[in-house]
């Protein structure tokens, strides 16, 4: 099987980089760049250096062997990447003399078959303030923009070639075409990589290394989780056990849908624990985010340990982790946004001799593939996420059960109205939260004095980016209505209108 190579030097959204070659039917890998060597990089058919936050002229900042560019293997940079390799190879860096740039970009290309079937302008992202300000030897210009006199190059003889523009975002117009080129024109890779071959994979990667071991899934509901378990109960069978826990802060009868699913329709052995109390006690009085999910976080493993005790010897923690939680709970080199309760907020001492976390290098879309390969229920698989700490991070300020009743009675309008209209507004994902904020309102003839409630809606297909949906205002004035006039306690709806980023899908 070919295999590109990602070396990761510390960019938020690098891992688009890997999204967008697997999506290609390659396989692609992420390496920090500081733990693999030049001659382990040479089982790789190519080698993609991601952008990074520093400056290749500071002693401190990330660099690597230059052996890493003589090994005959093609080398795409990307902005410090493509900065990094014209460093490496004798070059000069410093910052742009026609000042930053950021964003939207036309930029003029030549005649190269890094830009094979790309107009000569177009528009690409550009978010850089140093540039190459000399061409190391051997290299040539092959694209520009107003500001910067080199936002390409390549070395053909040795198939080393940079873009200071990011190809992974959706705003680089033809940045799927850019990396196609890279990967099949330059690499000669073969489109051999299908998630037939991750699930056949995984099950047997699981059989090995879980043979005769105890394995308990910290089961959401969701999605991930959902197709965790069922591809490890393929591995492990019987030695399987979910314990979905009812923690109080789920949605209007989710736990009744997911112990329905997964229990009776997909054969799972799902143990549902009502722990509302339990969470509940331990979040009273707390207002901070981060202490939220740190908290939630540790109860889950707690309960886990408690239901392990009662299941006898369980040696494994199996949890649905995917690619983004890791990223932004700050794995790596990348800084923190937030953590998930299920990767930054587990606890450091755990009854549990290993974590198995099968889905851990998968973007949501590639979960849901992997769910429709293996014969899970459509609606299942295609529903929208739901995060690990549930409602928890929708009521803004403390919890309680009152602001809990109030949000999902509101959540659910919200989202009975806008499923009946889906095909015509589209969306990645749609809930309401409670702020923390009271609005005085009128009912009739009499004053209220109640929340406010805002709707989220959003559209994505990675969830690292995503733009708020532009939903119908007939729409949005009904859900109000019913909102207001159906659920006690809540005088004001707002509809939220920020993009990630600036801000998280989530509030909190």
């Amino acid at each position: 099987m070919d295999k590109i190579l990602v070396l990761d030097f510390g960019g938020q959204y690098n891992q688009l980089i890997a999204r967008r070659v697997r999506a290609e039917h390659v396989f692609a890998e992420i390496k920090p760049y500081n733990r693999i060597s030049a001659d382990e990089a040479k089982e790789y058919k190519g080698i993609i250096f991601t952008g990074g936050p520093n400056s290749v002229y500071d002693a401190l900042s990330p660099h690597i062997d230059g052996k890493m560019l003589e090994l005959g293997i093609p080398v795409l940079g990307i902005c410090y990447g493509h900065q990094l390799m014209a460093f490496t190879k004798g070059g000069k860096i410093g910052p742009a003399e026609g000042g930053s740039e950021y964003g939207k970009t036309e930029i003029f290309a030549c005649d190269n078959v890094l830009f094979g079937n790309v107009p000569p302008k177009s528009v690409c992202w550009m978010s850089h303030t140093d540039c190459v300000k000399e061409l190391p030897a051997g290299f040539s210009v092959i694209a520009h923009t107003d500001k910067c006199a080199c936002a390409a190059m390549c070395d053909e003889k040795n198939k080393l070639y940079g873009v200071q523009f990011h190809p992974e975002v959706t705003h680089t117009e033809y940045g799927k075409q850019i990396l196609r080129n890279f990967i099949f024109d330059i690499c000669d890779c073969s489109a051999d990589w299908k998630m037939e071959d991750f699930i056949k994979d995984s099950v047997e990667k699981y059989k090995k290394e879980l043979a005769g071991k105890k394995v308990l899934l910290a089961l959401s509901g969701g999605v991930d989780s959902s197709v965790a378990a069922v591809l490890l109960h393929k591995a492990v069978g019987n030695n399987l056990s979910c314990v979905f826990v009812d923690h109080g802060l789920l949605r209007k009868d989710e736990g009744d849908y997911v112990e329905s699913t997964l229990g009776k329709e997909l054969g799972l052995n799902v143990i549902r624990v009502n722990a509302k109390d339990r969470f509940l006690g331990k979040l009273g009085g707390v207002t901070e985010p981060e202490q939220k999910r740190k908290i939630i976080g540790e109860e889950f493993i707690r309960v886990f340990e408690d239901e392990a005790k009662k299941l006898g010897k369980t040696d494994i923690l199996a949890q649905g982790t995917i690619y983004p939680d890791v990223i932004e709970s700050g794995k790596g080199d990348s800084a923190t946004i937030k953590s998930h309760h299920n990767v930054g907020g587990l606890p450091s001492v755990m009854a549990f001799e290993g974590i198995a976390e099968p889905l851990r290098t998968l973007f949501k879309d590639e979960v849901r593939e992997v769910g429709e390969k293996l014969g899970i229920p459509h609606d299942l698989v295609w529903r929208q996420p739901f995060p690990g700490p549930g409602l928890a991070v929708r009521v803004i300020g403390e919890i309680t059960e009152e602001k809990l009743d109030i949000l999902r009675e509101a959540d659910a309008i919200f989202r009975e109205e806008l499923d009946k209209c889906r095909n015509d507004s589209p969306c990645s994902q749609y809930f309401a939260v409670l702020t923390d904020t009271r609005s005085v309102g009128v009912m009739g003839d009499a004053r209220t004095y109640g929340y406010t409630v805002a709707l989220r809606a959003v559209t994505t297909d990675d969830f690292m980016t995503a733009e708020w949906a532009r939903l119908p205002f007939e729409l949005l004035e009904k859900a109000s209505g019913r909102i207001t006039n159906e659920v006690k306690g809540i005088t004001r709806v707002v509809y939220d209108v920020t993009s990630k980023p600036p801000a998280t899908v989530e509030w909190e």
